[in-house]
């Protein structure tokens, strides 16, 4: 019989050998990925983009995502003419990277193929200076600042008690006060940035025509028509059917299988 000692060291054994495996999946996955990646772009520069496509998604399949795959898996759809593919990739890629504008032009000339001409809601200018400004980084890009000013404050608050001249005193004094600012701006918006991806429940309609009915029913009357490739946000499920609200404020329900969420 084995003494618990040995008990212990096997155990250790089998742990360590079990993180070893782990680390060196997770190294082969990723070089797998980035070697479906490099051939995605190889296949989009020799125009062959149903390839590129197939590709692209083989990363998708081995759990890796980037704004860079999910803007060439746009781009690749965009050749082809695939509206709705297209729009949802340039979303998705926008949402890692929400300052990009190569993203973001080649999302206006995506959606500029829809038929649906929706006029989004009028804004007032600090409702629109709040979301440019929130939109700058994603959540973890936010937090990240928040990390950064919070050691600044830090920082400038010791040097603040370990200096001796007026002067100096004044500048780091400022220094901390600012850095506390923008330390607590930075948590905030990130906050902001959270709340807001868990509200706006966004999706792509992805089938060439859908009528969208009053009541999550068939037999239900025809609110309006929606066509490929339109954005719209989830306001609720039901079953088989979604809740759904277009950028004018219009509302009705759709089937789930005809919107992809983001």
């Amino acid at each position: 019989m084995r003494n618990k000692s040995s008990f212990k060291q096997n155990i250790t054994l089998y742990s360590m050998v079990f993180m070893l495996f782990c680390l060196v999946f997770s190294s082969v996955q990723s070089q797998s990925a980035a070697q479906y990646f490099e051939k995605g772009n190889a296949a989009y520069e020799a125009e062959n983009y149903q390839d590129a496509i197939d590709k692209y998604s083989r990363v998708l399949e081995l759990k890796q995502e980037s704004a860079a795959l999910y803007y060439n898996l746009a781009n690749a759809n965009y050749k082809l003419n695939r509206i709705a593919p297209s729009i949802y990739n340039y979303e998705r890629a926008l949402q890692l990277k929400p300052g990009d504008a190569d993203i973001k032009s080649n999302l206006v000339f995506a959606q500029n193929m829809t038929i649906d001409a929706i006029t989004p809601l009028p804004q007032n200018t600090f409702s629109k200076w709040y979301k440019s400004i929130l939109n700058l980084f994603t959540i973890d890009g936010w937090a990240t600042a928040a990390v950064v000013f919070t050691m600044l404050f830090m920082g400038c608050f010791l040097v603040y008690f370990f200096v001796y001249s007026t002067a100096q005193k004044r500048l780091f004094f400022t220094a901390t006060c600012l850095s506390f600012f923008l330390g607590l701006s930075a948590l905030f918006f990130a906050f902001r940035s959270q709340s807001q991806t868990n509200e706006n429940n966004i999706a792509i309609v992805f089938s060439p025509t859908v009528e969208v009915r009053q009541e999550p029913k068939m037999s239900s009357e025809e609110a309006f028509v929606l066509h490929e490739g339109t954005k719209v946000r989830i306001l609720s499920v039901r079953e088989e059917w979604s809740e759904i609200q277009l950028a004018d404020g219009k509302e009705g329900w759709i089937p789930k299988t005809d919107i992809k969420a983001l």
